[in-house]
């Protein structure tokens, strides 16, 4: 029987001591194979360089049957930003006052750690998993090293490599940071999808004196960007808040007074819900664009659609689980950002669930001793679930 004892604060320590800033491993991945091996994981390590640097990511399995339950996590971190503003090595791993410190701590090497943790609980238990297992079943994880950079070769090739390697599981749970100020507020059943543009408009230079001999580009930036931003995309939906969109930049690049530019640029990002897909909202932007009128370059770049995870008994599971540890029931929210699940979703049922997000990317990053302990009992509670056929 394999050793199927693991501590989630250390191992999850152990991570933040890697400087994995995206897409530098420095480690993490070699930390994450000597813990899981034990355990009776197989690890497929597996490194992809489409966006150019090289990217580190892991798959390990337990068991080869079904029902097969996948976590999916990141080791890779943001920069540090100003170090000098820390009060603790940001991958010095201090334990004080009850915390985990460190870059990533709660985005998310420490969910990562709890997960591992929960694995190795389940894997020890009578019935469950394993030599002594009264049903079959697996566990998995899928750990990548670009889900904060471009997030081009990460869990995209990973999950796409399990297809094609006879891994796909059957639910997924994302380890991603996702209640607001206390554990057990919330979870997440679907995302936002995200649209950037950077739009280019054209025009002729010349003295500001003499306007009849140029083309200022400067005014049809401005009126296609005022048609952008006075539109009302939608009012929102059941799961989801009002599609927006945001300016981020604006730039001419001009530092004379009494130049006519030749070219104005603007880059915004739309945050969408599931009324709209971004080629429905390509087309749209370009004919706001085209009703101004004049020469202009518009690229566009999707992260990721819009999506939601159907109710049903995986998401029932993930709630009652919460509700099991803690006493409360979460939330069932599509809010935030992006994450990693716009890639799981394609091929399984997927819900997000981890740590509380009040320090993630910031200074002093940390995570309560208290709430990992909890965030381990919960996933140890979901996966029990789901392979004694809960969901």
């Amino acid at each position: 029987m394999a050793d199927t004892n693991l501590d989630a604060v250390e191992l999850s320590a152990a991570l933040i001591r890697c400087q994995s800033v995206t897409p530098v491993d420095d480690g993490a991945i070699d930390v994450m194979i000597a813990a899981l091996e034990p355990l009776g994981f197989s690890c497929t390590d597996m490194t992809f360089a489409e966006g150019g640097a090289p990217v580190r990511n892991l798959f390990a399995r337990a068991g080869d049957a079904s029902p097969h339950f996948c976590f999916a996590g990141h080791t890779d971190v943001v920069p540090v930003g100003d170090a000098a503003a820390w009060t603790v090595d940001p991958f010095g791993a201090e334990i004080r006052d009850g915390f985990l410190w460190g870059r990533g701590a709660t985005d998310m090497k420490a969910a990562i750690g709890c997960f591992a943790a929960a694995a190795a609980q389940v894997l020890g238990e009578k019935g469950v998993l394993g030599e002594r297992a009264s049903r079959p079943g697996s566990i998995s994880l899928l750990i990548t090293g670009d889900e904060e950079g471009p997030g081009i070769d990460g869990t995209k090739k990973v999950v796409k490599w399990m297809a094609e390697n006879g891994h796909t599981p059957d639910a997924a749970i994302v380890g991603e940071p996702t209640n607001p100020q206390t554990m057990g507020q919330m979870m997440k059943i679907g995302r936002r999808g995200s649209l950037v543009g950077r739009l280019t408009v054209h025009g002729t230079q010349g003295h500001a004196a003499y306007p009849q001999l140029a083309d200022n580009p400067v005014p049809r930036l401005v009126e296609m960007l005022s048609a952008l931003t006075n539109a009302t995309l939608d009012p929102g939906s059941d799961a989801f808040q009002p599609s927006n969109l945001e300016i981020t930049t604006i730039d001419v690049g001009n530092p004379a007074v009494n130049v006519i530019p030749a070219r104005a640029g603007a880059i915004f990002n739309i945050r969408f819900n599931d009324q709209h897909t971004s080629d429905d909202l390509s087309k749209w932007l370009r004919q706001q664009c085209d009703a101004v009128g004049g020469k202009y370059d518009l690229d566009i770049h999707v992260s990721g659609e819009a999506f939601l995870s159907p109710p049903g008994p995986f998401a029932d599971l993930v709630s009652d689980a919460v509700t099991q540890v803690l006493g409360v029931t979460p939330e069932r929210s599509t809010s935030g950002g992006i994450s990693d699940a716009r890639f799981v979703k394609d091929y399984c049922p997927v819900a997000e669930f981890g740590l509380i997000t009040e320090t993630a990317h910031k200074v002093d990053e940390r995570a309560s001793l208290e709430d990992m302990a909890n965030l381990t009992a919960i996933y140890a509670a979901i996966v029990r679930g789901f392979l004694s056929g809960d969901a």
